[in-house]
């Protein structure tokens, strides 16, 4: 079972059964499954705030990562983490590139999840694997 917990205010208009469908997609791609993910969707004065203290970066972002590196709980479920998307970012890519807000809130949601499982970007902005946490997230998914 995979769970997904989505948070939103009702002025941030989300598809989440969409966005449930792409976090499955995303794991069983790489066999993980009884696990549990957190989607957070807020303005952008949240996430600069949440850059700023867990980053040092003083500016708003449109997602931000925070894995979990835990064992699992007496349910079963492994957290690997919560995803933070900022909704006005998510607009702004959209009117940008042309796209539908869902589609950019599922390709953020994407990146979050690839990082809740430990990969990293390379110096060209392209995901690269971090081995020794993409191994234990995923080992720790399985077990």
């Amino acid at each position: 079972m995979i769970s997904t917990l989505i948070s939103s205010e009702s002025r941030y208009p989300i598809c989440r059964p969409k966005i449930k469908a792409k976090v499955e997609e995303v794991l069983r791609r790489f066999k993980v499954d009884e696990v549990e993910v957190s989607i957070m969707i807020f303005g952008d004065r949240k996430i600069r705030q949440l850059n700023k203290q867990y980053r040092q970066i003083d500016e708003t972002t449109d997602v931000l990562s925070f894995a979990l590196e835990e064992s699992r709980s007496e349910d079963g479920l492994l957290r690997l983490g919560d995803i933070a998307i900022s909704y006005p970012q998510v607009q702004a890519i959209a009117r940008e590139q042309n796209l539908l807000v869902d589609e950019v809130v599922n390709r953020l949601v994407e990146h979050g999840v690839l990082h809740l499982l430990g990969f990293e970007h390379d110096e060209f902005g392209d995901f690269k694997l971090n081995e020794q946490s993409t191994q234990f997230k995923i080992s720790a998914a399985k077990n």
